[in-house]
């Protein structure tokens, strides 16, 4: 998530008097896309299954990815 310009690829919606630019083709295989503020900042949830491997478990203890 990013500020940025629509392109003539982009589609764009207005929500609760934000405007959200979403690549078209990538709007095509993310659907339903769910932005959702939580406190400190915002968490996005999308139709695309990314599986279980990107994460990192050792950070948040020692400041080490491992």
């Amino acid at each position: 998530m990013a500020l940025d310009e629509p392109r003539e690829t982009d589609d764009t919606f207005k929500v609760d008097g934000f405007d959200y630019i979403v690549d078209s083709v990538l709007l095509k295989k993310a659907v339903p896309i769910k932005i959702d503020f939580q406190g400190m900042g915002f968490k996005l949830d999308c139709g695309i299954d990314f599986g279980a491997g990107g994460g990192c478990s050792g950070c948040a203890s020692d400041s080490k990815c491992s």
